[in-house]
């Protein structure tokens, strides 16, 4: 997946007008955005082509999919009719369970990206202790794309290790989460920045300054 100016927009504003402002704002600057439950719940999951038949954009589901095989087929195969280009789901519910999505995925031509480690505090509690097991089965089973945290760059610095050069790690925790943009893209590949864009009084002045972070 290509993203342009190495940034994903992580839209979790909960009315569509709202967003759908935000973004027209920066259309110019991005062309990939990642949406989460709060968006989709509030305005339903017709919120997916909104993105992509005015913006043409391309557009990752962050739903984090953890659940049994079954279920997350079904999450897979409605994200993926909706228009999504990409569905973001856990590893830590094993390999049977990614393979779900990673079939359905595969049956619409379109990408997962398989989530190691998360960029907020608690995730040092748990989560990061099978992080790099978590990496090492994506690579096993063949997945290309990854999510590892900003915030923490000794931990993606080791996901990229493990996953290799070749994948594709887009890294959340940007901002208002304390991950610096530059830094960040020493080892990923695009920076996914939500409340520092969104939240701004002046989004594309936001935009526009995380450029200029990164020259």
């Amino acid at each position: 997946m290509n993203v342009k100016n190495n940034i994903i927009l992580a839209m979790d504003l909960m009315d569509i007008l709202e967003a759908y402002k935000v973004v027209e704002e920066i259309s110019d600057y991005i062309d990939t955005i990642k949406i989460g439950y709060p968006l989709t719940l509030a305005e339903g999951i017709k919120s997916i082509g909104i993105f992509k038949d005015n913006f043409d954009f391309n557009v990752i589901c962050d739903y984090k999919v953890a659940d049994i095989p079954e279920t997350n087929s079904k999450i897979a195969d409605l994200t993926f009719d909706a228009g999504a280009d990409a569905l973001i789901t856990h590893g830590f519910v094993g390999k049977d369970s990614v393979n779900a999505c990673l079939d359905v995925a595969s049956e619409y031509g379109k990408d997962i990206f398989l989530l190691t480690e998360m960029s907020h505090p608690g995730a040092e509690m748990f989560l990061q202790e099978v992080a790099d097991d978590i990496a090492k089965m994506g690579i096993e089973m063949g997945i290309k794309n990854y999510v590892a945290p900003s915030t923490r760059l000794n931990r993606l610095s080791e996901i990229r290790n493990i996953v290799g050069k070749d994948s594709f790690i887009i890294s959340p925790g940007v901002g208002t989460q304390g991950g610096n943009p530059k830094d960040t893209l020493n080892y990923a590949d695009a920076l996914i920045i939500g409340r520092s864009i969104y939240n701004s009084e002046d989004p594309r002045l936001a935009v526009d300054n995380i450029l200029n972070s990164l020259k």
